[in-house]
């Protein structure tokens, strides 16, 4: 990139105090618009042509006490999902070594818990340590945690904690009610005050409102600190959970998310996550002009089918954007 298309950060505006009015405002924009607005912001603080990858690995699948409506992982369900155990740590880094080879920039692991205990957490600090001693970004996903617990994570030398808020707090209750929204918040403050950094969003299409998906933009948009990453899921329905059967969003509308986040917290990377599956490379295509600047890579997303590699790739080609992971803020 050259000096004269180098973006400059002063045009995006980092706000915090954003109205649910002003959100509703930006969903109602016509579609052309919104997208110039978006890719503006995004221009802003981005490489326009450069996705960041990132793989993400299940490592302690299912047997899961939650009741989260979408997952397959819940043991409250029957998805025909085979629980496993915590991995042994040379599992995990052999898979991260084969996600390395094949771009991934980031490796992030998944374990289906409530929430840890200690002796969970001291292995996968071992995992962590190992994942970072290739040269790649860490980035866990464990449920609740406690002080010391994050404590731990932070001293091991963990770059990101995923924790999602999934949908608005009006409509949380309708998907999970084992776990507050406050749970939730109190773990990403958690998270943040020790200094990891946070990647947070929600899923679209369990059948909440445009209220809903606007609201919970607000939510992470107004918290103290904008998550370093987004992650903009659509539902992956799976057979024997509960939201299996619900309506299928527009896919525009699920774009027009991606545009909307990606104006309010333009410094972010805001990451198509899970449901690319079901995603057409002309949808992908419209994500990343809306401002989408990084992927899940491989072909498993936790226990849910993912787009290959290789059709990513020929997909980055067909577009001409390249992996990478560097930021203008």
């Amino acid at each position: 990139m050259s000096a004269s298309q180098k973006p400059s950060n002063h045009v995006a505006n980092l706000r915090h105090d954003w109205q649910l009015a002003d959100v509703e405002t930006l969903f109602a924009l016509p579609f052309n618009d919104l997208i110039f607005q978006a890719q503006t912001a995004h221009r802003a603080f981005f490489d326009p042509n450069e996705i960041q990858v990132s793989s993400l690995l299940s490592i302690k699948t299912g047997a899961c006490s939650e009741d989260c409506g979408y997952c397959p992982q819940s043991a409250r369900y029957d998805s025909d999902l085979t629980p496993e155990a915590l991995m042994p740590v040379e599992t995990v880094l052999q898979a991260a070594q084969q996600a390395q080879a094949q771009g991934a920039s980031r490796f992030c692991m998944g374990a289906a818990w409530r929430s840890p205990k200690d002796r969970d957490i001291e292995r996968v600090v071992e995992m962590v340590k190992g994942v970072k001693a290739l040269g790649m970004e860490t980035c866990v996903t464990l449920g609740m945690l406690t002080d010391r617990q994050t404590q731990a994570l932070k001293d091991g030398g963990l770059d990101y904690y995923n924790h999602n808020l999934d949908t608005s707090e009006d409509y949380y209750s309708e998907i999970i009610t084992t776990r507050t929204y406050q749970d939730r918040l109190d773990t990403l403050e958690r998270v943040r005050e020790a200094g990891i950094n946070v990647c947070c969003g929600g899923i679209v299409g369990m059948g909440e409102s445009e209220v809903d998906r606007a609201k919970l933009l607000l939510q992470l948009a107004n918290l103290p600190k904008h998550p370093e990453s987004v992650p903009i899921n659509m539902l992956v329905q799976v057979e024997g959970t509960p939201l299996h059967g619900t309506a299928t969003l527009d896919p525009l509308v699920f774009v027009r998310t991606v545009a909307v986040a990606r104006i309010m917290m333009p410094e972010s990377r805001v990451r198509l996550s899970a449901g690319r599956t079901a995603m057409s490379d002309e949808m992908q295509a419209l994500c990343f002009l809306a401002g989408a600047n990084s992927i899940f890579y491989g072909d498993k997303l936790l226990t849910t089918d993912n787009p290959m590699t290789s059709h990513d790739r020929q997909l980055f080609q067909r577009l001409g954007v390249r992996m990478g992971g560097s930021s203008y803020a």
